[in-house]
């Protein structure tokens, strides 16, 4: 499980997160919701280490993650989906693939099960991936992600410029991955009726702070859209 508690970060003097709390545990989907600008992607890199703290705790299966690197937390089960894919355009699909194994032996097959997933990159397995449309790179960067195995999937905004049939895609996976797998996941979401259609939990942030949270199963009741409408 992921435990994260009264989170604090600045950039200069600016304080964008404010003892912020969250859990993100097996086999569940808690997706994170705001308007923009609120401070859910800080979040999520500082869960990454890409951005440093000043203040909480972050706890992953009861070890701290404070002071460990990027690349540590991803050996410790963790894997991120960055906003905008960001995956290697220059590179073919399948090194792009291997670029999520690169901290493991170089023996280290691709798991076939990543093409059941998505079996377009099975099709397009030496082509670059800066020659997929946005869709299929969508679906290489989460792919990347899988690679190592990871127990927590922490995805940034995975719908952004993606067409309806990919979309659809995605949420079977997310899904896939978190009941029949076990995972937890952790989704950052503009597109609201993808991300009610997946919650089992939610929080809602504003000015780096979370102003609601609780069961996905109450976001119509609570009117949450209403929260997160811009």
């Amino acid at each position: 499980m992921l435990k994260v508690h009264n989170l604090h970060q600045y950039y200069g003097g600016s304080h964008i997160l404010r003892g912020v709390g969250l859990t993100a545990e097996p086999g569940q989907i808690t997706v994170l919701l705001g308007r923009n600008g609120v401070g859910k992607t800080t979040l999520l890199k500082s869960l990454m280490g890409l951005v440093p703290i000043k203040d909480g705790s972050i706890e992953w299966n009861g070890q701290s993650l404070l002071g460990r690197a990027p690349y540590e937390r991803t050996r410790a089960g963790i894997g991120f989906v960055p906003q905008g894919r960001e995956i290697f355009g220059r590179l073919t699909v399948e090194d792009n693939l291997r670029m999520g194994l690169a901290y493991k032996s170089a023996s280290t097959p691709i798991p076939p099960d990543l093409y059941e997933l998505f079996p377009v990159l099975k099709q397009m397995l030496h082509r670059r991936g800066g020659d997929l449309s946005g869709g299929q790179q969508q679906q290489l960067a989460i792919a990347r992600a899988l690679a190592p195995g990871p127990k927590l999937l922490i995805l940034d905004e995975p719908t952004e410029g993606i067409q309806p049939s990919i979309i659809k895609d995605i949420g079977r996976v997310i899904r896939m991955l978190a009941k029949e797998r076990g995972m937890a996941v952790l989704l950052c979401e503009q597109y609201y009726d993808f991300a009610e259609e997946l919650a089992d939990a939610y929080l809602v942030m504003e000015r780096g702070e979370v102003i609601a949270h609780g069961p996905g199963s109450e976001m119509r009741e609570k009117n949450i859209q209403g929260l997160v409408a811009i």
